[in-house]
């Protein structure tokens, strides 16, 4: 079961930054963003911002488009599903052990 977690593992280590999980936020409103729409009304610096999509690309939630001189930023969908189907089957390993367990303490 580790090895199936190793791509979710770098999800959930990503979305684990406050500053990451709001970019996501604002990435999954629609449609791609510059850095400079993502920093507008922060006191995040465009350096350190680009740092945070880089880990999010690396974790497969984001990706870039370069458009003239600038690079736009866009949510994928698909690895925040992955990590979403971990957890289903995290649970479901709990509800099989929890089961177990009472069926244990009922005999």
């Amino acid at each position: 079961m580790a090895a199936s977690l190793g791509g979710p593992a770098m999800i959930f280590a990503a979305l684990g930054d406050e500053t990451r999980l709001r970019l996501v936020v604002l990435l999954c409103g629609g449609g791609a963003l510059s850095i400079s729409q993502l920093t507008l009304g922060t006191d995040i610096t465009r350096q350190a911002v680009t740092k945070h999509l880089r880990v999010l690309a690396q974790a497969g939630l984001v990706r870039d488009t370069k458009l003239g001189r600038e690079r736009l930023w866009a949510f994928e969908p698909d690895r925040l599903a992955e990590a979403r189907r971990s957890l289903e089957m995290i649970g479901q390993q709990w509800d099989q052990a929890l089961g177990q367990l009472q069926a244990f303490v009922e005999s």
